[in-house]
């Protein structure tokens, strides 16, 4: 059995896909994802900046 790998997803994305991406990773849905990082985002800016880390750092889906 292959390893699961995190990638953003091309499906499932407003800005870059990493939201869908995590969603997918963790077999939960991707709006649950997305207001966790909003809400990291009102208490102090680090999802923000978590967001854009992430959507350089991840690959994108094959």
């Amino acid at each position: 059995m292959e390893p699961k790998k995190l990638y953003r997803s091309r499906t499932d994305r407003m800005i870059c896909g990493v939201c869908g991406g995590i969603a997918e990773y963790f077999n939960i849905d991707a709006t649950i994802v997305r207001l966790l990082f909003v809400l990291l985002g009102l208490t102090g800016g680090s999802g923000i900046l978590a967001y854009f880390i992430a959507a350089i750092i991840i690959p994108d889906d094959k």
